[in-house]
């Protein structure tokens, strides 16, 4: 069987996943749909599909699912329009910025009974999934404290910062996701502290640049989160699980392994400088998954009740910040 496709969104992240749908057997891209002709043009010169509108592509018979990869307002409503023209659905973080839309919207879901992936990438990439089966296994025993540091190599421009819902709801909101991952358990508190340390126009359009997270589960287990909209050494994506028997982490990645040594020190290749090169192989997986749920018929996770979960801790982080204070998650 293929699943046949069809991309909302021809921006970057929707070339990315063209680019891992035309990798994957069994996934066919069918139609492309974008505001702006030209790049929808791009991609279906590159992949084969044809240029459709979005009511083109919903209403198609040649199209099993939607991948949605349009600016976030107008995620909840084409989830709709897709849910109700029983098409499987994947969708780009977040459903929406208020978790009230989120809500009506995965309401339409369940009704319906489609199928709603959120893209969390960071579930899907080789090293954090190993890092996850490690635990499983019980490498490290119970797992007591998990530390996730997701830093930036420079922050995003004023006009991305004004439409991003804030340095929690955007950019952290992934590793909230990845906290639940790996934790395994719900977190019941939960404590942010943010500042403005890297551009003081961030300041000027009520953000933050940088924070530091706690959150604390029933039985007592910690999860520390480090971000910043700046790291001079490149894209910082670290993670590191304390459990009863031991510890496991997943380091950052290079472009290779080489390492020189000579009378001046030590040198090693930098870090991967971006997200889509250094997930690369999570997009491609996770595109994956989405094809084989389809084709499966059955569950889809990461789960639009995921994505809810992962906005209501950002939305708790925006408030413990600006009031400093814990923030009661029950």
């Amino acid at each position: 069987m293929t699943v046949r496709l069809g991309l909302l969104g021809a921006g970057r992240i929707g070339r990315v996943h063209a680019g891992a749908i035309a990798a994957t057997p069994g996934a066919k891209l069918v139609a492309v749909a974008d505001a702006v002709a030209s790049a929808a043009e791009t991609i279906a010169a590159e992949t084969g599909a044809e240029v459709r509108d979005i009511a083109g592509i919903m209403g198609a018979s040649d199209v099993d699912g939607v991948l949605i990869t349009t600016p976030t307002d107008m995620h909840a409503a084409m989830i709709e329009e897709a849910a109700r023209a029983g098409k499987a659905i994947f969708c780009e973080k977040p459903i929406d910025l208020d978790v009230n839309r989120v809500r009506a919207c995965l309401q339409v879901v369940a009704d319906t009974g489609a199928k709603l992936m959120v893209g969390f990438n960071r579930r899907f990439d080789p090293n954090f999934i190993e890092l996850r089966r490690q635990i499983d296994e019980g490498a490290i025993g119970a797992v007591e404290m998990v530390s996730i540091t997701s830093r930036d190599p420079a922050p995003p421009g004023p006009d991305y910062i004004k439409r991003s819902g804030g340095l929690f709801r955007d950019m952290t909101i992934h590793d909230f996701d990845m906290a639940r991952f790996l934790l395994a358990e719900e977190p019941v508190s939960l404590f942010a502290s943010a500042s403005v340390l890297v551009d003081p126009a961030i300041a000027a359009l009520g953000d933050f640049d940088s924070a530091s997270v706690i959150l604390t589960t029933a039985s007592g287990k910690i999860c520390q989160i480090s971000n910043s909209r700046r790291a001079t050494y490149g894209y910082d994506q670290r993670i590191e699980v304390h459990g009863a028997k031991g510890l496991v982490s997943a380091e950052n990645l290079r472009a290779t392994t080489v390492e020189v040594a000579n009378a001046d020190g030590y040198r090693r290749e930098p870090l991967l400088n971006f997200f889509m090169t250094r997930y690369t192989a999570a997009y491609r997986n996770e595109i994956a998954h989405f094809v084989a749920a389809v084709e499966a018929g059955g569950p889809i996770s990461p789960s639009g009740e995921d994505g809810l979960k992962a906005l209501l801790l950002a939305d708790a982080a925006t408030l413990s910040a600006r009031e400093q204070r814990v923030i009661n998650l029950a």
